[in-house]
């Protein structure tokens, strides 16, 4: 049994998805969650500015003496997993490639949608993992940036959330997509509003749940789980406003965050 924490990054907010599914899946693991909000968003930096928060990020979750770290971000698992992977000696898994193989496993007609943010659209790093796993997938990708706001304020059921989906999801429906990935850590909160626009015939694949999952078999097969009958402890930092942060995130996990305290990262 390793009873050292798993480190959460996320470039926000957002990754308290994937928090989330990790709790239910691992319940005994201690958690350290850092979201760099003072930066974001990250949809819209360079390939090299991504890179360089997510390495000066990183090295605060190491001083943590975490196990292990989970990119709970679309755009740095796209952009960042590389490098952090050659810089750091623990294992650490993004939300890409669990997405990938999820709907690769899911698609019948080979038709596959991908929703995130213009960094992770524009990468091609869904595109590149599907094809790798499926090389007749046809993969359409569409960027869908006024979903964080909408989810961040709180509106996924409303008719606002519901006319942008609309909007946003027009071409996948045209294009008779069967799978669609929530690329983008908010996304997940619009399901029931996306699953209306899109219906039943189109699954929709949550990379959250996905990665805790693959963040469980990773941990057991290297033999780092906690396995301890008592409910784990989360420590919760961020790089601004931790009111903004308790205030949104506990909307998005529908749970109330305790103390979060605010770090400086640029280093």
């Amino acid at each position: 049994m390793d009873n050292r924490p798993i480190g959460v990054f996320d470039s926000g907010i957002g990754g308290l998805t994937v928090l989330k599914e990790i709790i239910e899946q691992l319940p005994g693991e201690d958690i350290v969650y850092l979201g760099d909000t003072a930066r974001i968003p990250y949809g819209t930096r360079s390939k090299e500015t991504v890179i360089k928060y997510v390495l000066e990020s990183f090295e605060f979750l190491m001083s943590k003496n975490i196990k292990a770290i989970v990119i709970a971000c679309n755009t740095a698992s796209s952009l960042a997993l590389k490098e952090a992977r050659e810089r750091f000696d623990i294992p650490i898994l993004g939300v890409v490639e669990p997405g990938a193989k999820a709907a690769v496993g899911s698609t019948k007609n080979n038709t596959i949608g991908v929703i995130g943010t213009e960094g992770t659209i524009n990468s091609g790093s869904y595109d590149k993992t599907i094809r790798e796993l499926l090389p007749t997938a046809e993969i359409i990708g569409i960027p869908c940036p006024l979903f964080v706001p909408i989810v961040e304020e709180g509106w996924e059921n409303t008719d606002v959330a519901y006319i942008t989906a609309q909007k946003y999801l027009l071409e996948l429906k045209e294009h008779n997509i069967d799978t669609l990935v929530l690329g983008c850590t908010h996304y997940p909160v619009l399901r029931y509003t996306i699953g209306k626009v899109l219906g039943d015939k189109v699954t929709l694949v949550n990379p959250a749940y996905e990665t805790a999952k693959l963040t469980k078999n990773t941990l057991k097969e290297l033999n780092l789980l906690n396995e301890k009958l008592d409910e784990g402890i989360y420590k919760y930092f961020v790089s601004d406003d931790p009111e903004k942060f308790k205030r949104i995130g506990g909307n998005l996990i529908r749970k109330q965050i305790g103390t979060v305290e605010k770090v400086e990262l640029d280093i």
